[in-house]
């Protein structure tokens, strides 16, 4: 559901953002063999000299419109430094289980992709969290098949830039590659591990969608490498990976998501098999490019993740109308859903309860950038 913007031919703007290398990426050929084989350089106990204290995370009271009855599960959210000498750090929230045992489960970590799209915002307060935005932009509702039914459930916006997260180095932005994603996002746990030590030993598992097809094996991979070093203090107990929706490879991602179109009646026969036949190299030709608009005025203006349902059509300001509710009961989804998130995650109260933008952004936060 992530990057909901991005509509029809997303495979090939997902090709050229899979293949782009950033400085950071040629920067980090230092952590990164051609063999993928990963050998660190820091360390890990001087990367951050102060890694908090969980309590400071504990969001007291709950959040701001939860549900008044039934939430008898902690709930915590804070800053944790990657970087720093540059003041990089990425934000979290953290739903422990609701299943009365907290300690005695797993921990998931969930990251959505984009890339560039938050977690906070799309797996925890449109997807999988304990709680939804209503339209109103204010109060929460219970979400019913809510993921911290069974487990310890963190969401992490990453990479810096993303959400509530940040770097006090401006130019931090201009180099995040999938690598330093991956290195960054593993430094995160290190450093959360320490502020949280009684999880250390928790069977662990990383899950994500979209983007997360390359932010989850290549944090999966950083953890099995450096669990096999000598010089590790302590093993992250990874169990395993789950990936949804994922972008993975090129060509398979592509031809699914034409035949897609096609099979949906949505592109015609002809552009169908232009495509194909024109769109083949990573040149886009005067041929490919016209087959390319053709597809996008023959697709229209559909959501590319739920074609039967409805558009949100009202603006930012309007979203709380009565309407709008009719549609979330009639059909079980409300395409409003983002603006709600928005809305909420802007309020002042909102971010004072999460422990976020404590260095007072410059910009307001969004789902993606």
């Amino acid at each position: 559901m992530d990057g909901q913007a991005r509509r029809l031919m997303s495979w090939r703007r997902s090709k050229m953002r899979s293949r782009t290398t950033t400085n950071s990426d040629k920067r980090d050929e230092t952590i990164w063999s051609t063999e993928n084989n990963l050998v660190f350089d820091f360390d890990e106990e001087e990367q951050v000299v102060n890694v908090g204290n969980m309590e400071d995370d504990l969001i007291k009271g709950g959040l701001p419109g939860q549900p008044k009855s039934n939430v008898k599960f902690k709930q915590y959210a804070g800053y944790v430094n990657v970087d720093e000498k540059n003041g990089r750090s990425l934000f979290y929230y953290l739903a422990e289980s609701a299943s009365g045992n907290a300690s005695s489960k797993p921990l998931v970590l969930w990251l959505n992709g984009g890339p560039g799209c938050s977690s906070l915002g799309f797996g925890a307060l449109l997807e999988l969290g304990p709680f939804g935005v209503k339209p109103d932009g204010k109060t929460l509702y219970s979400r019913t098949f809510a993921w911290n039914k069974v487990a310890n459930v963190m969401f992490l916006e990453s990479p810096a830039g993303v959400g509530f997260s940040y770097s006090n180095t401006s130019s931090d932005y201009a180099l995040s590659g999938d690598k330093r994603t991956a290195e960054d996002a593993y430094r995160f746990l290190v450093n959360w591990f320490k502020r949280f030590p009684h999880y250390k030993g928790r069977d662990f598992y990383i899950m994500g969608e979209s983007y997360a097809g390359f932010y989850v094996p290549e944090l999966a991979d950083i953890i099995v490498k450096r669990n096999s070093l000598p010089t590790t203090n302590f093993n992250i107990q990874l169990k395993g990976i789950m990936i949804g929706n994922g972008i993975m490879n090129d060509e398979t991602d592509e031809k699914g998501q034409l035949d897609y179109l096609w099979s949906h009646a949505l592109i015609s026969d002809e552009t169908y098999l232009g495509l194909q036949q024109h769109c083949k190299s990573e040149t886009e030709t005067k041929t490919c490019q016209h087959l390319q608009r053709s597809a996008q005025t023959e697709f229209g203006n559909i959501d590319p993740y739920n074609i039967y349902g409805p558009l949100c059509s009202l603006d930012e300001e309007s979203s709380s109308s009565s309407s709008r509710r009719r549609v979330l009961k009639k059909n079980g989804y409300d395409p409003c859903g983002q603006h709600y998130v928005r809305n909420y995650l802007n309020l002042p109260q909102v971010q004072k309860a999460l422990h976020a933008n404590l260095t007072n952004l410059p910009n307001p936060w969004d789902s993606c950038r």
